[in-house]
């Protein structure tokens, strides 16, 4: 399923934002004009991605809680202390919408 979320110059590059799609909690990250949905939530702590830095030269975002930081296009931890990957979604823009696939 494609859902719209948002205009792609609603998004700041290199800044995470959330959204809500049904019962899942999306951050949705712009770097210049590409754009990642990775589920919002740590898989190490109960605390929301999308407050997290992104680094944008390695595509990952960094838990605030206690710095693991997770690839945008996997999904899998890069650094400790999480081990367990969290969800991503096929994120795309098209005439300025950014849409993402849910599964």
């Amino acid at each position: 399923m494609k859902t719209t979320i948002c205009k792609l110059d609603e998004l700041v590059s290199g800044k995470a934002k959330r959204f809500v799609v049904g019962d899942r909690a999306i951050a949705v990250v712009r770097i210049d004009d590409n754009v990642y949905a990775i589920g919002d939530k740590c898989s190490h702590a109960d605390v929301s991605l999308s407050d997290g830095e992104v680094f944008c030269d390695t595509k990952e975002i960094e838990c605030i809680r206690h710095a693991s930081s997770f690839s945008l296009e996997t999904g899998k931890p890069n650094t400790l202390p999480a081990t367990q990957p969290v969800p991503v979604y096929v994120a795309t823009v098209d005439n300025g919408d950014v849409f993402i696939e849910l599964k």
